[in-house]
């Protein structure tokens, strides 16, 4: 894994690392690309993290006086989801967020990070391009700003420099005369990679169109503009004639494969099937699918600070000081390991079970710093300053938390396996809302899977702990 950790408190700080150690190094904020990516040794090469998730003011969404939205490279798509300034203004990109993995991924994945990572198929990539967005790159060098549609240069290949860090992203906000949506295809509800993504923004002078912005994604090597669809859009109404031959167009940009995950055939039928559903939410015929009290599974606004002593240049022998399910632990091992395993091995909590390790199935998840994580994909030493709890932490005294006893009561545990991150998941849920609907729980569980296909009990219980906590 790495030989080096960074817990750093400043940019310039982060980017000294980087101009260090070159190649060496990666910056690591939410880790749910990097930490797997090292693990199946796709990343080969890399061996010091510079961690800046806790760099003041790096998780703020703001709009300035020129009409300009600045997400920080610390935002996270839970964090625009639940941003009123983002669902007004920036809807598409609330609408990608929301659907990228499940709660535990979007409390810990940036939307920096899904740029970076540069994959076709990375959800919040195709509306920010749409919505005109640009990137800020910092470096020892200076600053300099991309245009996201010139910031790719292939599949997972940017224009970043070693020594570059991505520290904001900075787009318009839609104004009164314009409106976007952004639609996915993908083979599940939650937890699923796009087969095919389609975003757009229109600007109307009345009900005649004067500019459109139609982007793909999972259909080329990079996110793509839909140029001859674009094209054809203005000067015309949005009428359901425009509407489908603009959708037919949008295939012309697509060059789809075929995958393990779809026929090429399949995929470019399906760019047509997209773009039409997306732009048929932008005419107002139909509601886009979008919660208005969606499920985050947190219950913290920011990350905690470091308050413990902190060693900048952090090796394998650095002590990683940490409190978890109210306790003060002190780690002088196991610190090149994920934090679901220095939970097991260093700490002896055994409660937090390893299924996937691969953020898939949500056995491993415990709480840090008060919202939900896959504790498989954050690096150990993220530990340090944070208040962690897992299941053995849930219960108060013999006393069961009420989920625990619901679980009990309804027959919801099965083989067992599962059953801890359920709970995690379902008690953090009762945290965010007491009396939370039929599909608030099912979205709570969307991160969960049980192998024993037991959901209508675990449903129930759920529902009667709510019941039980009144």
């Amino acid at each position: 894994m790495w030989h080096e950790y960074h817990n750093v408190t400043g940019i310039e700080e982060a980017v000294q690392i980087l101009a260090e150690k070159g190649a060496r190094a990666r910056i690591v904020a939410g880790g749910t690309d990097l930490v797997l990516e090292m693990e199946r040794g796709v990343r080969k090469g890399i061996d010091v993290l510079v961690d800046v998730s806790r760099i003041p003011g790096l998780d703020q969404i703001t709009l300035d006086a020129e009409g300009m939205i600045h997400l920080g490279a610390m935002v996270t798509h839970n964090q625009c989801v639940a941003s009123q300034l983002i669902v007004e203004h920036a809807f598409p990109l609330a609408m990608a967020a929301w659907q990228v993995g499940a709660p535990q991924i979007r409390n810990r994945g940036t939307v920096a990070g899904n740029l970076i990572t540069a994959s076709p198929a990375n959800d919040t990539i195709s509306p920010l391009m749409a919505l005109g967005a640009q990137v800020v790159l910092r470096s020892p060098r200076g600053e300099r700003r991309v245009a996201l549609d010139a910031f790719y240069k292939g599949v997972r290949r940017t224009v970043m420099e070693a020594d570059e860090m991505l520290v904001e992203i900075i787009l318009p906000a839609l104004q009164p005369n314009q409106r976007g949506n952004f639609y996915k295809l993908g083979l599940r509800r939650a937890q699923a990679i796009s087969l095919v993504n389609a975003a757009a923004v229109l600007a109307f002078d009345g009900a005649q169109i004067t500019h459109a912005a139609i982007t793909l994604g999972a259909v080329t090597p990079k996110i793509v503009h839909a140029q001859e669809a674009e094209a054809y859009l203005v000067g015309r109404k949005l009428d359901e004639e425009t509407l489908a031959e603009a959708a037919r167009l949008a295939m012309s940009a697509a060059q789809p494969i075929d995958d393990v995950r779809s026929s090429k055939d399949y995929r470019l039928d399906m760019v047509r099937v997209c773009v039409q559903r997306c732009l048929q939410v932008v005419a107002g015929q139909c509601q886009p699918d979008f919660p208005s009290d969606p499920v985050l599974l947190s219950t913290a606004a920011h990350p905690s600070p470091l308050t413990t002593n902190v060693m900048h240049n952090e090796t394998p022998q650095t002590a990683i000081e940490t409190r978890i399910n109210g306790q003060a632990y002190r780690f002088t091992t196991g610190q090149h390991k994920t934090l679901l395993h220095l939970l097991r091995e260093e700490a002896g909590l055994i409660g937090t079970k390893e299924g996937c390790s691969e953020g898939e199935c949500g056995a491993c998840t415990v709480y840090m710093d008060g919202m939900a994580v896959m504790s498989c994909l954050v690096p150990a030493p993220r530990a340090h300053g944070a208040e962690i709890m897992t299941i053995e932490g849930l219960a108060q005294g013999e006393a069961l938390h009420p989920v625990q006893q619901s679980f009990i009561d309804a027959g919801a545990v099965q083989c067992g396996y599962c059953t801890p991150g359920f709970v995690m998941s379902a008690a953090k849920l009762l945290q965010e809302y007491p009396h939370p609907s039929t599909d608030q729980i099912k979205w709570a569980i969307s991160g969960n899977l049980c192998r024993c296909t037991g959901y209508y009990s675990i449903v129930s219980a759920i529902e009667k702990a709510a019941q039980a906590s009144d």
